[in-house]
C-alpha cells in the first residue's frame, strides 16, 4: 500500500487520536502523521498535500469528493468549553465579533447562531494573533482551542458555541471529522478506526501523560465528559444540519 499522509489537529482534544495512531502499531513505517492547526489540516487536504485530515467540518464543502472515513470525531453534546464567544457585554449589545484565525468551523457556527438563533447582526473581522486583547466594549471574539482555558475568566460573558447550538437545534455538534479527499482502501480504513479506538480506550494513559490542569479545570473532565468522540447517528444529523445552514448562507 502506498504511504498515506495524515494530518491531525494538535490540540489537547485530539491527543487520544494521536496516541492511538502512534502507539497501536498503525504507522509502523507505512504512513506519515503530521500535527497541525485545524485550518492547516484543512488547507493541506484541500491542496492534496495530504490524503486524510482531522478537518473542521465547515471545510468539507470545499472538498470535491469528501470521504468521511472514521467512526470517530471531535464532537460535543452540550458544552464543549473550548469553542467560545467571549464578551464584556451581553449578546444584544455586541456590535463586532473578532473571528479566531485558527478556526474555520467555529467562525461559521457563530455566524449561523447570530443569524438564526440570537437574531443579531454584528460586523465580523478576521482576527490575527493577540486579538484576545481587543475583546472589550461592544467587541466580542470567537476563541477556540487550548488557550481558552487560560483566558476564560477575563470576560464577563462566556457563550459556549456547542451549548448554544444544542439549545438551538436539540442536536450535538461536530467540530472536526476525519475526512479523506479520495477513496482509501478498506483495509486502511479498518486499521485506522482500530487506531482511533485504541487511543480512546487508553484515554486515561493520555490524561496521565498530559498531567496538568488548565485554569483549575480538569483535563480529565474535558476529555472524558466534554468531548464526545463517537460519530453516531445524532452527530451525523447535527453535522448535516450545520452544513445545510452553510449551504443556505452561501446561496
Amino acid at each position: 500500500m502506498q504511504k498515506i499522509k495524515i494530518s491531525s489537529v494538535s490540540y489537547i482534544n485530539s491527543l487520544p487520536f494521536i496516541y492511538g495512531i502512534e502507539n497501536s502499531n498503525f504507522l509502523n513505517g507505512n504512513h506519515i502523521l503530521y500535527k497541525d492547526s485545524p485550518a492547516a489540516c484543512a488547507d493541506k487536504l484541500i491542496s492534496n498535500t495530504i490524503d486524510l485530515g482531522l478537518i473542521p467540518v465547515a471545510e468539507i464543502l470545499k472538498i470535491k469528493n469528501p470521504q468521511i472515513i472514521s467512526d470517530y470525531c471531535i464532537g460535543a453534546v452540550g458544552k464543549v468549553r473550548t469553542v467560545l464567544l467571549l464578551s464584556q457585554v451581553p449578546l444584544s449589545e455586541i456590535n463586532t465579533i473578532l473571528l479566531d484565525y485558527e478556526s474555520r468551523t467555529s467562525v461559521n457556527l457563530v455566524k449561523v447562531l447570530a443569524e438564526e438563533f440570537w437574531k443579531i447582526k454584528p460586523k465580523y473581522i478576521n482576527a490575527e494573533i493577540g486579538f484576545e486583547n481587543n475583546i472589550r466594549g461592544t467587541t466580542a471574539g470567537v476563541v477556540i482551542g487550548d488557550r481558552t482555558f487560560d483566558i476564560i475568566n477575563n470576560y464577563k460573558y462566556v457563550y459556549d458555541l456547542s451549548e448554544q447550538w444544542t439549545k438551538f437545534t436539540d442536536l450535538p455538534f461536530v467540530f472536526a471529522a476525519w475526512v479523506a479527499n479520495k477513496p482509501l482502501p478498506s483495509s486502511f480504513i479498518n486499521d485506522f478506526n482500530k487506531a482511533c479506538e485504541f487511543g480512546i480506550s487508553n484515554i486515561k494513559t493520555v490524561i496521565d501523560k498530559i498531567n496538568l490542569e488548565k485554569n483549575n479545570y480538569s483535563i480529565k473532565q474535558y476529555l472524558t465528559k466534554d468531548i464526545s468522540y463517537k460519530l453516531d447517528n445524532k452527530k451525523k444529523e447535527g453535522m448535516k444540519t450545520f452544513l445545510d445552514y452553510l449551504k443556505k448562507a452561501n446561496n
